[in-house]
C-alpha cells in the first residue's frame, strides 16, 4: 500500500522520475572497512545537481516506510526537491547500494530488487503535474528496475508529450536489470520520444555497436532526438542538435570518486538548457559541474551549487 507524504512546494519546471537510493561509499579508511553514507539514484541526483544551479525541481517515486525513505526525504528537503508525489509503500523497502573502490575504479552493489519504487504504478502517477512542468526527465534504469516501472515511466511520456512539456532521457544503462536485446529496443524506443537526450559513452557502444562518438551522436538524432549531449567522461562531451555541434572540453579537476558525475552533468545541463544558454554554454557549464562532482566522495555530497560554478567559469 503507498501513501503520500507532505514536501510540497511550487510547481516544478523540471520533474524526474525514478529510483532513489541511500549509499554507502568505501572511503579508504580502517583499511577499507570504513563506509560513509550518502545518497544516489541516477534521477534523484540529476534532481539535486539541477536544484543546486537554481532550477525548481520535483520528483516521482516511491520509498519504503523505513528510516532510509525519512532520510531521503529530509534530503530533497534541504535541497529544496519537491517530494509531494513521492508515495511511501508501507510493504516495500528502501532501495541501497554500495560503492567499492579500486584498480578497476568504482564498482558497485546494488540491493534493490523489490523495491518500493519499482513497484511504482500508473495510479501513483500525477499526470497534471507532469503536465504543468517543463521537462519530464527519467533514465534507462527508471525502465529497467520492473515492468510496473516501465508502464509507469511510458505513460509519465505520454503525459509529458501530449501537454507539450520536453522530455530528457539519460540512458544509463544497467544489464544487470535487463538483456541487452530488451535494453536495445526499449532505449532505443525512448530515445526516439526524446527532446533531450544525454546518452553515456559506454551505454551506447554497449547498445548500437559504433564506436565513434560523431556516429553515435549522429544515431541518436536519427532516431528522433532533438538535442544530444554524449557524455564521454574524461575526455568531456559533444552536444549537438541537427543544426550545430559543439566538442565540450574536460574542466581540469583532482578525480576521487566518479559516481554519479554524469547524472550531475544531466542535471546541470537541462537547468541551464531551461534558463535560456544556449547548446555550447550549458555543455560548457554541465561539464564543470560534471568535474567538480569528482572531487569529493559520493554521488550527491560533492555536486556543486552555481556560485561556486560561476566562479570556476569566470576565473577561466
Amino acid at each position: 500500500m503507498a501513501v503520500s507524504e507532505s514536501g510540497a512546494m511550487s510547481q516544478p519546471e523540471i520533474i524526474a522520475l525514478g529510483e532513489p537510493m541511500v549509499e554507502f561509499n568505501q572511503t579508504g579508511a580502517r583499511d577499507g572497512r570504513q563506509y560513509l553514507q550518502g545518497f544516489g539514484g541516477d534521477t534523484s541526483n540529476f534532481a539535486i545537481a539541477a536544484a543546486r544551479q537554481g532550477a525548481k525541481v520535483g520528483y516521482l517515486s516511491a520509498v519504503g516506510d523505513d528510516p532510509y525513505g525519512v532520510m531521503l526525504r529530509r534530503l530533497w528537503d534541504e535541497e529544496g526537491v519537491d517530494h509531494s508525489s513521492v508515495t511511501t509503500d508501507v510493504d516495500a523497502f528502501t532501495a541501497i547500494y554500495f560503492v567499492n573502490h579500486g584498480e578497476r575504479g568504482h564498482q558497485f552493489t546494488f540491493f534493490r530488487s523489490g523495491s518500493a519504487a519499482s513497484r511504482m504504478k500508473l495510479a501513483d502517477l500525477p499526470r497534471e503535474r507532469i503536465a504543468a512542468a517543463r521537462v519530464l526527465h527519467l533514465s534507462g534504469i527508471s525502465l529497467a528496475i520492473s515492468d510496473s516501472a516501465c508502464d509507469t515511466a511510458y505513460a509519465a511520456i505520454e503525459s509529458a508529450r501530449s501537454a507539450g512539456v520536453q522530455v530528457s532521457f539519460d540512458t544509463n544503462l544497467r544489464l544487470k536489470l535487463w538483456s541487452v536485446q530488451r535494453a536495445r529496443a526499449v532505449i532505443r524506443d525512448v530515445i526516439s520520444l526524446s527532446d533531450i537526450c544525454l546518452p553515456s559513452y559506454d551505454d551506447v557502444v554497449a547498445i548500437t555497436g559504433l564506436n565513434d562518438p560523431d556516429a553515435l551522436v549522429d544515431h541518436c538524432l536519427r532516431l528522433g532526438a532533438k538535442t544530444v549531449a554524449l557524455k564521454l567522461g574524461e575526455k568531456g562531451a559533444i552536444v549537438a542538435t541537427a543544426s550545430e555541434r559543439h566538442q565540450i572540453p574536460p574542466h581540469a579537476c583532482k578525480p576521487v570518486d566518479a559516481t554519479g558525475a554524469g547524472d550531475a552533468f544531466g542535471g546541470a545541463f537541462v537547468a541551464r538548457l531551461i534558463r535560456g544558454d544556449g547548446l555550447a554554454e550549458a555543455g560548457r557549464y554541465a561539464a564543470v559541474v560534471a568535474a567538480l562532482s569528482t572531487e569529493g566522495y559520493g554521488a550527491v555530497a560533492p555536486i556543486p551549487n552555481a556560485e561556486r560554478v560561476l566562479s570556476v567559469l569566470q576565473a577561466r
